[in-house]
């Protein structure tokens, strides 16, 4: 089986200031990641500049977009870490 993937390292900043290495994965429609052996990525529609994901991950790994997750760990650092399935996404139609 032929795979072609283009892989890059990008470095950006985090929160803290320091330097941070990320992975950035180029990926067409239909196509998917997986993390872990049990975490699936899949783009599911791309539409102008905005993209949508579907996750398929066990009940147990928390799933959050960014910008929940920092609320959340505004308001109580410890809800975060707690292990109960909590994916917060649009439902795919």
């Amino acid at each position: 089986m032929h795979c072609s993937v283009r892989v890059a390292r990008h470095r950006c900043c985090s929160a803290q200031g320091g330097k941070e290495t990320m992975l950035v994965l180029t990926r067409k429609l239909n196509e998917s990641i997986v993390i872990n052996d049990d975490v699936s990525v899949l783009v599911v529609e791309i539409r102008g500049d905005r993209v949508r994901l579907g996750i398929d991950a066990p009940r147990d790994v928390i799933v959050h977009r960014k910008e929940v997750y920092d609320v959340i760990n505004e308001t109580d650092p410890e809800r975060s870490h707690k292990k109960s399935a909590a994916i917060l996404a649009e439902p795919v139609a």
